[in-house]
């Protein structure tokens, strides 16, 4: 199938928003001016990034008078706010999902073409903000789209680093990592707010006196915040992200100089401001560094004294009364804990009710219980925060006298409810005692909050059947789901804006605010109009994601081959390696049977390791060795080529979930505690080959088993396997392909220079391997075979695509936000439209 890519990028179409006339005029008027007065003097020696900054002032323009309007409207109104607290927002870039959210796409396309310049071009200039790992940050940055859009007073607040996750480039097989300077060239879209400067204290040491408790000789640091506006979609709402970032004092250290002391003194400010510097690089891992502790600390400390100023001074129409009264809070403030890495909210809460406030401990519990809540994200022993007590006891003394009382009081009514039962207290307690005392955050936040939510239905499921069993049989009403989703301004008319088009012209644009029409598109299921449309969209992403990856990759890949895409991070109980041995066992076949009619597929991974998990740095390793054997081999030639995808991030992302046929989400059942980008391959018109594990369970309940390729053991069986015990020996021996596979890694096939250059990621996978990759090869690669045939049948295929995006509609996270407004924040979400700062109040 031909397409011009000249006219795929420029169709002009409805659901980017209407290029009137006087709107492009304006714009390039805008756009000169801001290119003439706050960047050069000159035009000729303009470059694509002075191009990209007069563009992003001239969208961000847009954006300041409702941005201000909106926040005078909440101050008016003084409805009940929710903090999301964070320490990751994973934005990528901010550009053109604030032009698609303000309805300005089409007039800044139309603008910018006139001006004689490619949009997409200026668009590449713009750096992600990559301040997070991957699920849990993009949640976050999802989460805030939805917020906005479901007209929520909502605030994001988050730490402002510096560095964010690094850049990782492929050198020799192995991956290389680089810092990211995302900020060398400025950030157009923050508004820095030195008014808004907060001290955060380090350290000293807790005076009880008889007028109250005092923190004293501390060290303090300044939070400095930045702001960002979120922009709700095309409803004139723009509510705030605040990010803190860390500044010495002026007198920090200077006070106590001496002669020459003077130049060491202002170079130990590098250490004060060394808080925000850079995003620990772990998913699903805990480590536990003072620094990291000190972020957790920093981000809480200034967010509540940002909170309780904001509590204090709003007050409906009126400056002079100021609201005292603190026992209301609850009923004006929702503070959301997106993990534990925020948990010391909790104490520090208690801290200023009681220190500061002088509240009595009962009525500050009773306060702090109601306005937090917690979201738990992962299951795995190894993500779990449990922070040591001696560096907690040096670097926040009076939060552990706080954490200590929690706990002694916890323990209390724990033991009235199961009198004697001393396992039970050792298991509930805040505080581990084996061996070094710790302080397990995840109980922290389960007795500190008043809802404890998981992010899907399995997760939520099991953190009540085994994890948190313990809490849930003492306070079952905690207890509840939230099963994740993702926006779907960003995800689908961002990017995919072919497809959000002939979603339109089929059912209106309805769906974009309401995910839920969607299943209005099972009508035309059978509809070959429909049918041929779909595929052409599909057709045309594909062409136009092998022309990025020829110029940016150097590598020539076949677009009517299915495009197999297997993107996250890189992680043990993700199974990258169980799909490396699906593409070893293709290769393997086809070299045998080179006459047979292969169904022709580019597998692409892609995905960050953390730097110091070395297993994942060997399974990049193991996946570019066997790129190199296999797309290097003539008899194979185009049927199968293996391509890892460098530097995964948002905008990659954006870029290949549109363009991907199959999806892989193969986590062992049990380990993947939701997954959104299950979600967005769906949207985007992908199918899925699954386990029955997280948010996939809820796919296949949504549009049919039938409709998504399902293998392997359910939670169940992971269970019974571990009481029998799981042995890779068994398997190894009984399924001569699976052998054939494992000696070929072992044997050096993959690494002749180094043959044993494997070894460790075969020794685990025989002896100790916790996701039982083995145990599901047998039925994965039968399930990959159903693919492979399907895929073959063109019409049939899509039908199945068509099912899927018909399925959607739960999984956007405005029914997501719409659930934890009216079921834990008790707030009402509305789709009313504010007046736009031009309108007439």
């Amino acid at each position: 199938m031909s397409v011009d890519l000249a006219v795929v990028k420029r169709k002009q179409i409805s659901v980017r928003g209407l290029a009137g006339v006087e709107n492009v005029a304006d714009l390039k008027i805008n756009f000169n001016r801001h290119l003439h007065f706050t960047l050069v003097k000159d035009r000729n020696v303009a470059t694509k990034r002075d191009y990209y900054f007069a563009l992003a002032h001239t969208v961000r323009d847009h954006l300041v008078g409702r941005w201000i309007r909106t926040q005078q409207h909440y101050y008016e109104k003084d409805p009940k706010r929710v903090y999301y607290l964070s320490l990751e927002f994973y934005m990528g870039r901010t550009l053109q999902n604030t032009m698609v959210n303000l309805a300005l796409e089409n007039a800044c396309d139309e603008a910018i073409y006139q001006l004689g310049l490619d949009m997409e071009e200026l668009q590449d200039m713009e750096e992600d903000a990559g301040l997070g790992n991957g699920g849990l940050g993009r949640l976050a940055a999802c989460f805030l789209d939805s917020m906005a859009t479901l007209g929520l007073a909502a605030y994001g607040y988050g730490i402002r680093y510096e560095f964010g996750i690094f850049n990782q480039k492929v050198v020799n097989g192995w991956q290389v990592e680089e810092a990211d300077d995302w900020l060398r060239y400025g950030n157009p879209w923050e508004k820095a707010r030195p008014e808004y400067m907060r001290p955060v204290h380090f350290y000293g040491r807790v005076e009880h006196n008889p007028d109250g408790v005092k923190w004293v000789d501390t060290q303090v640091i300044l939070a400095l915040p930045y702001d960002t506006p979120v922009p709700g979609y095309r409803n004139n709402i723009v509510n705030t992200m605040r990010l803190w970032s860390a500044k010495a004092p002026c007198e920090f250290h200077l006070k106590d100089f001496n002669v020459g002391g003077y130049i060491q003194a202002v170079l130990d400010k590098n250490l004060a401001e060394n808080i925000s510097r850079v995003l620990y690089p772990n998913d699903n891992f805990f480590e536990g560094k003072e620094l990291r502790l000190k972020q957790e600390y920093f981000v809480v400390a200034a967010t509540l004294q940002d909170i309780i100023r904001r509590f204090k001074a709003s007050k409906f129409g009126s400056t002079e009364v100021v609201r005292m009264d603190l026992t209301t809070l609850p009923d004006k403030v929702a503070i959301q804990l997106n993990d534990t890495h925020p948990a010391l909210a909790i104490p520090e809460l208690m801290r200023i009710l009681m220190d500061d406030e002088k509240l009595s401990w009962d009525t500050a519990w009773d306060i702090t219980v109601r306005t937090c809540a917690y979201t738990n994200h992962t299951v795995l022993p190894e993500a779990l925060e449990r922070w040591p007590v001696d560096l907690f006891q040096n670097l926040l003394p009076r939060h552990l006298e706080i954490t200590y009382e929690i706990n002694q009081r916890h323990l209390e009514r724990i033991s009235a409810l199961y009198p004697g039962d001393h396992d039970r207290l050792r298991r509930m307690s805040l505080i581990e005692e084996c061996g070094q005392k710790k302080i397990n955050m995840a109980h922290l936040c389960i007795v500190g909050s008043h809802a404890v939510n998981g992010v899907a239905q399995i997760h939520s499921d099991i953190i009540k059947d085994t994890v948190f069993k313990d809490f849930y049989d003492v306070d079952p009403q905690k207890f509840q789901n939230k099963t994740n989703g993702i926006t779907p301004r960003r995800w689908l008319v961002m990017c995919n804006p072919g497809l959000a088009e002939v979603i339109a012209e089929r059912i209106g644009e309805d769906y974009i605010r309401d995910l839920s029409q969607l299943k209005s598109l099972l009508k035309f299921v059978d509809d070959d109009a429909f049918i041929r449309d779909i595929a052409k969209v599909k057709q045309e992403n594909k062409m136009k994601f092998a022309v990025l990856l020829e110029e940016q990759c150097k590598v020539k890949i076949n677009p009517n081959s299915m495009f197999d895409v297997h993107v996250k991070r890189i992680h043990e109980y993700k199974r990258q390696l169980l799909n490396c041995l699906h593409i070893i066992t293709l290769y393997n076949r086809i070299k045998k049977e080179p006459n047979k009619a292969w169904t022709p597929r580019t597998i692409m991974i892609g995905g960050k390791a953390a730097p110091g998990y070395h297993t994942a740095k060997m399974i990049i390793k193991l996946i570019t060795a066997i790129g190199e054997v296999v797309n290097n081999d003539s008899v194979v030639g185009d049927r199968l080529k293996v391509i890892f995808l460098e530097n995964y991030r948002v905008t990659l992302a954006e870029k290949v979930i549109p363009a991907a046929d199959l999806s892989e989400q193969i986590s062992t059942a049990g380990t993947e505690a939701s997954g959104t980008g299950n979600m967005k391959f769906m949207l985007n018109g992908a199918l899925t080959i699954g386990t029955m594990d997280g948010a996939n369970v809820e796919m296949a309940e949504e549009v049919g088993e039938e409709n998504l390729f399902i293998f392997g053991m359910r939670v169940k069986d992971v269970e019974a396997l571990d009481k029998k015990g799981y042995d890779a020996m068994e398997y190894y021996n009984r399924i001569p392909e699976l052998k054939q596979v494992i000696d070929q890694i072992s044997g050096g096939f993959f690494s002749p220079g180094e043959p044993d250059q494997f070894k460790d990621i075969v020794k685990m996978l025989m002896r100790h391997d916790r996701f039982k990759v083995f145990a599901d090869y047998e039925d994965y690669i039968k399930c990959q075979e159903k693919v492979s045939a399907l895929y073959k049948n063109t019409k049939e295929w899509t039908k199945m695509v068509i099912h899927n995006i018909a399925g959607c509609g739960k999984f956007s996270s405005d029914r997501t936000i719409a659930q934890y407004a009216r079921e834990i924040w008790g707030m009402e979400p509305s789709l009313e439209k504010i007046a736009a700062p031009d309108d007439p109040r």
